[in-house]
């Protein structure tokens, strides 16, 4: 007899189908969004596992907002993400790192959904091969398709659903819509299909990693330095044993070993960056509301990421993400010691 628990397979569409069921005055405009997101992650996926072979590796001659050199495959991704979501008819709005501007849809294509994403985060790392993704945070527009921009730059926590797309030795699809749920799906390649393989991510309350860029470390504040000394070299009477270092430089790779082992990601402000590196609403935004779904937290040092309400489209905040307890001795080690958000840094 077939066994039926491989059979009964829980599909990305499936899964979004059953959570629009679970409200019943959903419309299903959201799960039609999502199934434009997952075209598009496809689509990358393909073309990341053959760029070599289809000359996508390399740089496209350009630079994006940020001022950093956009790859071929960075462009390929924008184009395919923006024409997918806009075809799906549900978006007014799109914010992209690819793109100085927002992308204002057309008006018998407008929904009631603003989206913004990084359509390949980690492309620096393309040629040598390492883990690389997209990551997307999707707003509903109090104003619907007749809404204005400025419905755009709100609080994180005004976010309905987030999620990345990490395409590496599989292909990984980490998803929320809020409700203490996160949940991870892996492309199956014979199917063309997301299937549900880490229900319910949870993170550890404490981990034993910490990620962040110690070549920054010459440039850090007081409380950043309190911080990994002490998890590097925590006191005897702790009991306590040091934590491990890795950091693969793919924010998309190292909050997923985060996710599913605990510990620390960072990406803090220092001297040449004091507000930070990472974009406020497509990157620290998805990946702040995926980690506090799943029971972690996420903060600047000082404040709640998901509290901050950017000014512009591409404003950048510092973040460290995790476990409670790791991410609690965080805000302790910034309240007691000076740092540059506080201003109490010299």
């Amino acid at each position: 007899m077939t066994d039926h628990h491989q059979t009964n397979i829980m599909t990305l569409t499936r899964y979004v189908l059953e959570q629009q069921r679970i409200h019943p005055d959903a419309t299903g405009d959201l799960t039609i969004a999502m199934n434009a997101v997952q075209v598009g992650c496809k689509f990358v996926e393909s073309c990341v596992r053959k760029a070599r072979l289809i000359n996508l590796v390399g740089l496209a001659g350009n630079t994006n907002v940020q001022g950093e050199d956009q790859k071929k495959l960075d462009v390929l991704s924008n184009e395919m993400f923006v024409n997918a979501l806009m075809a799906s008819g549900k978006f007014s709005f799109m914010v992209s790192e690819e793109v100085d501007d927002i992308v204002v849809v057309p008006e018998e294509l407008r929904g009631k959904y603003c989206i913004t994403f990084d359509p390949l985060d980690g492309s620096s790392n393309i040629d040598a091969g390492v883990n690389v993704g997209t990551i997307f945070g999707i707003w509903r527009l109090p104003s619907g398709p007749k809404a204005t921009v400025d419905e755009i730059l709100v609080p994180g926590s005004e976010i309905v659903a987030g999620g990345y797309c990490m395409y590496g030795s599989s292909c990984n699809l980490i998803l929320t819509f809020g409700n203490s749920r996160v949940e991870g799906f892996t492309l199956d390649p014979a199917l063309g299909e997301f299937i549900l393989t880490h229900p319910n991510i949870r993170i550890p309350a404490r981990g034993k990693i910490y990620s962040v860029n110690e070549g920054n470390s010459l440039y850090w504040d007081d409380a950043t330095k309190a911080y990994f000394d002490g998890v590097k070299f925590p006191a005897p009477e702790s009991g306590r044993k040091p934590y491990s270092a890795r950091y693969i430089g793919s924010m998309v790779a190292d909050v997923h070993r985060t996710l599913l082992y605990g510990g620390v990601f960072a990406y803090p402000s220092d001297r040449k960056s004091r507000s930070g590196k990472l974009r406020i609403l497509y990157e620290s935004f998805p990946m702040a509301f995926i980690t506090e779904q799943a029971g972690g937290k996420a903060t600047t040092g000082v404040q709640r990421v998901l509290d901050l309400v950017p000014k512009h489209i591409h404003d950048r905040c510092p973040i460290f993400l995790g476990g409670t307890e790791d991410i609690a001795e965080v805000e302790a080690a910034f309240a007691s010691n000076s740092n540059w958000l506080s201003g109490s840094q010299k």
